[in-house]
Protein backbone atom coordinates (compact mmCIF):
# COMPACT_ATOMS: atom_id res chain seq x y z
CA UNK A 1 0.00 0.00 0.00
CA UNK A 2 0.96 3.28 -1.06
CA UNK A 3 2.37 5.57 1.93
CA UNK A 4 -0.09 8.50 2.33
CA UNK A 5 1.78 11.67 1.99
CA UNK A 6 1.88 14.98 4.30
CA UNK A 7 1.91 18.01 2.21
CA UNK A 8 1.95 21.36 2.82
CA UNK A 9 -1.60 22.11 2.84
CA UNK A 10 -2.08 22.49 6.83
CA UNK A 11 -4.73 23.78 8.71
CA UNK A 12 -3.39 26.88 10.69
CA UNK A 13 -3.20 27.84 13.86
CA UNK A 14 -5.59 29.80 14.86
CA UNK A 15 -9.04 30.15 16.83
CA UNK A 16 -11.12 28.48 14.70
CA UNK A 17 -15.33 27.37 14.81
CA UNK A 18 -17.20 25.34 13.38
CA UNK A 19 -20.94 24.15 12.57
CA UNK A 20 -21.46 23.40 16.35
CA UNK A 21 -19.86 26.59 17.47
CA UNK A 22 -16.49 25.10 19.22
CA UNK A 23 -14.00 27.64 20.27
CA UNK A 24 -10.80 27.77 20.63
CA UNK A 25 -9.67 30.68 23.14
CA UNK A 26 -6.00 29.75 23.86
CA UNK A 27 -3.57 27.36 23.09
CA UNK A 28 -3.37 26.41 27.14
CA UNK A 29 -5.95 24.18 28.54
CA UNK A 30 -8.45 25.76 30.01
CA UNK A 31 -8.19 24.76 33.97
CA UNK A 32 -9.85 26.11 37.15
CA UNK A 33 -7.82 27.78 39.65
CA UNK A 34 -9.11 25.39 42.16
CA UNK A 35 -8.07 22.51 39.67
CA UNK A 36 -5.50 20.69 42.38
CA UNK A 37 -7.09 21.49 45.71
CA UNK A 38 -8.79 17.64 45.36
CA UNK A 39 -6.00 14.77 45.30
CA UNK A 40 -6.67 11.74 42.96
CA UNK A 41 -8.42 9.56 44.83
CA UNK A 42 -10.97 12.59 45.62
CA UNK A 43 -11.27 12.86 42.17
CA UNK A 44 -11.83 9.26 41.53
CA UNK A 45 -14.63 8.96 44.40
CA UNK A 46 -16.20 11.90 42.73
CA UNK A 47 -16.05 10.66 39.40
CA UNK A 48 -17.04 7.22 40.05
CA UNK A 49 -20.47 8.44 41.91
CA UNK A 50 -20.89 11.10 39.04
CA UNK A 51 -20.50 7.98 35.97
CA UNK A 52 -22.42 5.81 38.31
CA UNK A 53 -25.96 8.28 37.87
CA UNK A 54 -25.12 8.86 33.68
CA UNK A 55 -25.40 4.85 33.52
CA UNK A 56 -28.13 4.26 35.92
CA UNK A 57 -29.58 7.54 34.14
CA UNK A 58 -29.26 5.60 30.56
CA UNK A 59 -31.48 2.48 32.30
CA UNK A 60 -28.06 0.56 32.59
CA UNK A 61 -28.43 -2.29 35.23
CA UNK A 62 -25.40 -2.09 37.60
CA UNK A 63 -26.16 -5.10 39.63
CA UNK A 64 -25.00 -6.82 36.51
CA UNK A 65 -21.56 -8.64 36.78
CA UNK A 66 -20.15 -6.77 33.80
CA UNK A 67 -21.35 -3.42 34.77
CA UNK A 68 -20.84 -3.08 38.77
CA UNK A 69 -17.22 -2.12 38.33
CA UNK A 70 -17.43 -0.11 35.31
CA UNK A 71 -17.56 3.44 37.42
CA UNK A 72 -14.90 2.67 39.03
CA UNK A 73 -12.74 1.91 35.82
CA UNK A 74 -13.60 4.61 34.37
CA UNK A 75 -12.87 7.66 37.18
CA UNK A 76 -9.33 5.50 37.46
CA UNK A 77 -9.07 5.45 33.60
CA UNK A 78 -9.89 9.29 33.57
CA UNK A 79 -7.31 10.39 36.23
CA UNK A 80 -5.02 8.17 36.48
CA UNK A 81 -4.54 7.55 31.97
CA UNK A 82 -6.43 9.41 29.69
CA UNK A 83 -6.53 12.95 31.62
CA UNK A 84 -3.28 12.43 33.98
CA UNK A 85 -1.96 15.06 31.58
CA UNK A 86 -4.32 17.41 33.23
CA UNK A 87 -1.88 17.44 36.72
CA UNK A 88 1.49 19.41 35.98
CA UNK A 89 2.97 16.53 38.37
CA UNK A 90 2.86 14.49 35.70
CA UNK A 91 5.12 17.00 33.24
CA UNK A 92 8.03 15.35 31.89
CA UNK A 93 11.26 16.42 33.35
CA UNK A 94 14.01 16.69 30.15
CA UNK A 95 17.69 16.72 30.80
CA UNK A 96 19.40 18.62 28.38
CA UNK A 97 22.95 16.98 27.20
CA UNK A 98 25.69 19.41 25.36
CA UNK A 99 25.46 18.53 21.57
CA UNK A 100 29.12 17.59 21.31
CA UNK A 101 28.92 16.13 17.98
CA UNK A 102 28.30 19.95 16.69
CA UNK A 103 25.62 18.87 15.03
CA UNK A 104 23.93 21.56 13.43
CA UNK A 105 21.37 19.79 10.80
CA UNK A 106 17.58 19.15 11.13
CA UNK A 107 16.82 16.74 13.90
CA UNK A 108 13.54 15.01 12.76
CA UNK A 109 11.60 12.38 15.49
CA UNK A 110 8.60 10.92 13.46
CA UNK A 111 5.58 8.78 13.98
CA UNK A 112 4.99 9.36 17.16
CA UNK A 113 1.70 7.37 18.32
CA UNK A 114 -0.67 9.40 20.36
CA UNK A 115 -3.67 9.33 21.27
CA UNK A 116 -6.21 11.97 23.16
CA UNK A 117 -9.64 12.76 23.40
CA UNK A 118 -11.60 15.56 22.14
CA UNK A 119 -12.73 18.22 24.65
CA UNK A 120 -16.31 18.66 23.17
CA UNK A 121 -17.38 15.37 23.03
CA UNK A 122 -15.04 12.83 25.11
CA UNK A 123 -14.05 10.73 22.39
CA UNK A 124 -10.90 9.66 20.73
CA UNK A 125 -8.45 11.67 18.22
CA UNK A 126 -5.34 9.54 17.41
CA UNK A 127 -3.01 9.66 14.79
CA UNK A 128 1.08 10.51 14.72
CA UNK A 129 2.77 13.80 15.53
CA UNK A 130 6.14 14.46 13.89
CA UNK A 131 8.25 16.48 15.60
CA UNK A 132 11.87 18.58 14.53
CA UNK A 133 14.18 20.80 15.92
CA UNK A 134 17.94 22.27 15.23
CA UNK A 135 19.80 22.57 17.90
CA UNK A 136 21.09 25.45 20.38
CA UNK A 137 23.74 23.52 21.92
CA UNK A 138 21.62 21.24 23.18
CA UNK A 139 20.12 18.38 22.65
CA UNK A 140 17.59 16.02 24.59
CA UNK A 141 17.14 12.49 24.47
CA UNK A 142 14.64 11.24 22.29
CA UNK A 143 12.02 9.22 24.60
CA UNK A 144 11.88 13.02 26.26
CA UNK A 145 10.28 14.16 23.22
CA UNK A 146 7.59 10.92 23.12
CA UNK A 147 6.87 11.73 26.99
CA UNK A 148 6.04 15.96 25.80
CA UNK A 149 3.85 14.24 23.54
CA UNK A 150 2.40 11.95 25.41
CA UNK A 151 2.04 14.58 28.50
CA UNK A 152 -0.18 16.57 25.97
CA UNK A 153 -1.88 14.25 24.70
CA UNK A 154 -3.67 13.12 28.03
CA UNK A 155 -6.00 15.81 28.02
CA UNK A 156 -9.25 16.64 26.61
CA UNK A 157 -7.75 18.54 23.90
CA UNK A 158 -8.42 20.07 20.58
CA UNK A 159 -5.55 19.02 17.62
CA UNK A 160 -4.69 23.09 17.19
CA UNK A 161 -3.80 23.51 20.80
CA UNK A 162 -1.79 20.48 21.19
CA UNK A 163 0.38 21.40 18.25
CA UNK A 164 0.88 24.57 19.58
CA UNK A 165 1.78 22.95 23.07
CA UNK A 166 3.79 20.80 21.93
CA UNK A 167 5.80 23.18 19.96
CA UNK A 168 5.96 25.73 22.91
CA UNK A 169 7.06 23.23 25.41
CA UNK A 170 10.08 22.27 23.11
CA UNK A 171 11.05 25.55 22.47
CA UNK A 172 11.09 26.22 26.26
CA UNK A 173 13.11 22.73 26.89
CA UNK A 174 15.53 23.00 24.04
CA UNK A 175 16.44 26.42 24.20
CA UNK A 176 15.66 26.57 20.37
CA UNK A 177 13.74 28.99 18.29
CA UNK A 178 13.96 26.68 15.68
CA UNK A 179 11.22 23.68 16.17
CA UNK A 180 8.20 21.52 13.88
CA UNK A 181 5.71 19.95 14.81
CA UNK A 182 2.91 18.07 12.43
CA UNK A 183 0.35 16.55 13.63
CA UNK A 184 -2.01 13.80 11.67
CA UNK A 185 -4.79 12.78 13.76
CA UNK A 186 -8.21 11.12 13.28
CA UNK A 187 -11.40 12.47 15.15
CA UNK A 188 -13.71 9.51 16.23
CA UNK A 189 -16.17 12.73 16.76
CA UNK A 190 -16.36 13.02 13.34
CA UNK A 191 -15.90 9.13 12.45
CA UNK A 192 -18.70 7.92 14.68
CA UNK A 193 -20.83 10.58 15.36
CA UNK A 194 -22.26 13.42 13.48
CA UNK A 195 -21.56 13.17 9.84
CA UNK A 196 -19.85 9.82 10.18
CA UNK A 197 -17.07 10.24 7.85
CA UNK A 198 -14.38 7.32 8.51
CA UNK A 199 -11.87 8.62 5.72
CA UNK A 200 -11.00 12.19 6.29
CA UNK A 201 -8.12 13.08 8.17
CA UNK A 202 -6.79 16.57 9.71
CA UNK A 203 -3.79 18.20 9.70
CA UNK A 204 -2.32 20.83 12.19
CA UNK A 205 1.36 22.22 11.93
CA UNK A 206 3.29 24.59 14.44
CA UNK A 207 6.57 26.48 12.66
CA UNK A 208 8.97 28.86 14.27
CA UNK A 209 12.51 29.77 13.74
CA UNK A 210 13.99 28.36 10.73
CA UNK A 211 11.35 26.62 10.22
CA UNK A 212 9.13 29.04 8.21
CA UNK A 213 11.63 29.02 5.50
CA UNK A 214 9.80 27.75 3.00
CA UNK A 215 12.55 25.09 2.11
CA UNK A 216 13.43 24.13 5.50
CA UNK A 217 9.89 23.02 5.96
CA UNK A 218 9.69 21.18 2.68
CA UNK A 219 12.98 19.34 3.94
CA UNK A 220 11.01 18.61 6.89
CA UNK A 221 8.09 17.32 5.19
CA UNK A 222 10.19 15.37 3.15
CA UNK A 223 11.92 13.52 6.26
CA UNK A 224 8.57 12.29 7.28
CA UNK A 225 6.81 11.14 3.94
CA UNK A 226 10.28 9.17 3.65
CA UNK A 227 9.71 6.00 3.72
Amino acid sequence: MRQREISLNILPIKPVEDEEEHFITSWETPMKKDAFEMDDEEKIDKIEGHFRKIMETLGLDLTDDSLQGTPRRVAKMYVQEVFSGLNPKNRPVARLFENKYNYDQMLVEKDITFYSHCEHHFVPIYGKIHVAYFSSGKVVGLSKINRIVQYFAKRPQVQERLTVQIGKELEMILQTENVGVVVDANHMCVASRGVGDTNSKTGTAYFSGKFKDENVKREFLNYINAK
